[in-house]
């Protein structure tokens, strides 16, 4: 499994994803990819997941099929919720 977030670059989220993201690595030793959600890659996986809000956290399998997300930064699961999928 893989767990993805779609965040904007230069926005006033953007320190809380990254806290989370360090959080979730010194917790559970697992990492999460941060994509910009204006990059290529991001564009593309928008399209893919129909995520119209930022930052999301998208959990799919290694061949891209669709598991879980959340768009709503106050929504997000627990570290430990989250390391279940990773």
């Amino acid at each position: 499994m893989k767990v993805v977030i779609l965040y904007q670059p230069n926005t006033e989220t953007e320190r809380s994803v990254q806290e989370y993201v360090r959080e979730f690595a010194r917790q559970t030793g697992k990492s999460i990819s941060m994509i910009d959600s204006d990059s290529v890659e991001g564009d593309q996986m928008k399209a893919h997941y129909d995520v119209l809000q930022f930052p999301a956290i998208i959990v799919c399998r290694d061949d891209g099929s669709y598991i879980e997300s959340w768009d709503e930064r106050e929504k997000w699961p627990t570290i430990s919720e989250l390391s279940y999928y990773s």
